[in-house]
């Protein structure tokens, strides 16, 4: 009798084995053939090659159905160990959801925009995504990196943002780097709670399957098998994009989001946001997606607000 070792790396074991190893149970009677053994994070199976190896894709298949959707339950387990070949090759369990996110919220593109921002990445690997306050670049860009994620097709996240508006001087703040930091990181941490559970969260972070730092600390490093978004990148300079947009490696996947009509940086500093999108136009495998006043999901009024400023604005000229 052969003997498959399978360590549970990419889900709790609770969350696998169910409560008093409920799931095991049923995983048993659907290989009669095997012994199945669950103890701490591993998973033992004992029978002939051919059953183990169908046993162990069936086992993948219902971790990812869980990555993906936060829940385990006796109908999606059978319904898994049930789909013949065609329909494990057909089944694309809601296209139009990118992350089933915490206590089942089903996280879409909303708008045109942010469903282009979808579409223009499947297709490139690095995407600009401009526009103003309220339009989702930042969420949706979070929803893309957690579905890569989720479907293995990084190894990690990288989420970074020029740190404070001019220059990242984090000196005169109290507190330690953390502290200094999560006041300026808290939106990515924000959109990441919607769709990762705490304790996951919190051992994505602490095994650096998920990081959040600032710019600053991109410098010097080589960004391979990631999905990494800068935000606010309207406040990086000429030097910080071009450091930021040469970390990338390989099977990387980047997205650059940020607000023109926001830019903190000293006057007569250009904006290296602005500047990459002029210098970066014509090169392929690198999409532009312009956000307007029409993609805003906050408040009524903050639409209201951006088409004032933008009529003062032009008042201005």
């Amino acid at each position: 009798m052969n003997e498959r070792l399978i360590e549970l790396t990419d889900i709790n074991p609770n969350d696998l084995f169910g409560t008093q190893n409920v799931n095991i149970e049923i995983l048993q009677k659907f290989y009669p053939k095997l012994k199945i053994v669950a103890r701490g994070t591993n998973l033992k199976a004992f029978g002939e090659p051919e059953i183990l190896d169908e046993f162990e894709k069936r086992l993948d298949m219902l971790i990812r159905y869980f990555n993906k959707y936060n829940k385990l339950d006796e109908n999606s387990i059978e319904r898994i160990l049930m789909l013949n070949g065609n329909e494990q090759k057909n089944a694309k369990l809601n296209d139009d959801v990118l992350v089933h996110g915490v206590s089942g919220k089903l996280i879409k593109a909303q708008t045109i925009n942010q469903r282009n921002m979808v579409e223009k990445m499947a297709k490139n690997d690095m995407l600009f995504a401009i526009g103003p306050a309220g339009t989702g670049k930042t969420y949706t860009a979070v929803a893309l990196a957690v579905k890569a994620l989720k479907e293995k097709e990084v190894k990690r996240i990288v989420l970074t943002r020029p740190a404070v508006e001019s220059g990242e001087n984090l000196g005169f703040l109290p507190g330690d780097l953390k502290e200094k930091l999560d006041p300026y990181m808290q939106p990515l941490y924000d959109a990441l709670r919607d769709m990762i559970p705490f304790e996951r969260l919190d051992s994505y972070i602490e095994k650096g399957i998920i990081e959040i730092a600032p710019l600053a600390f991109m410098r010097g490093r080589t960004l391979d098998n990631a999905f990494v978004i800068l935000d606010e990148a309207q406040n990086t300079t000429h030097s910080q994009m071009k450091m930021f947009l040469t970390r990338m490696g390989k099977s990387a996947r980047f997205v650059i989001n940020g607000d023109p009509g926001q830019i903190d940086l000293p006057r007569r500093q250009i904006s290296g946001l602005k500047e990459a999108i002029l210098t970066l136009k014509d090169i392929k495998g690198i999409a532009f997606v312009y956000f307007d006043d029409k993609d805003v999901i906050r408040h009524k009024l903050v639409k209201e607000i951006i088409s004032a400023y933008k009529n003062l604005e032009i008042g201005d000229e």
